[in-house]
């Protein structure tokens, strides 16, 4: 019976494509937030007639501020799943390579080693 355990690379080329795409999706979206959710002063209604115009502006800024930060802290961890899984990729692939090198996988059979 063997313990061995087979690796799915290019499912983990697939994780990896597809957090890549979603690090993508959250540059647009913090892009988004910063620079197309800024609501003028203005749009509130003049202060001299609705006096909560500027408390009203005042919490859109912080909600603006706290989903940027959101956003941000997303993209970083993302980021840091995506490069991890790339590394953990990039060590088995390399521990397949040694494994079929080792046993002449790569020769296509036996190599001259194991002839003599």
């Amino acid at each position: 019976m063997s313990n061995d355990v087979r690796v799915d690379l290019s499912a983990l080329d697939e994780v990896i494509r597809r957090l890549w795409r979603l690090l993508d999706d959250m540059d647009k979206a913090g892009t988004t937030s910063k620079y197309d959710t800024e609501i003028p002063m203005d749009a509130f209604g003049q202060t001299c007639y609705f006096t909560e115009s500027g408390d009203l502006h005042a919490a859109q800024g912080e909600m603006k501020t706290k989903i940027e930060k959101i956003i941000k802290q997303l993209h970083e961890l993302i980021d840091d799943f995506s490069t991890k899984t790339s590394h953990v990729r990039d060590k088995y692939n390399d521990k397949e390579h040694e494994i079929k090198t080792s046993v002449g996988g790569d020769s296509g059979g036996s190599t001259d080693k194991a002839l003599k």
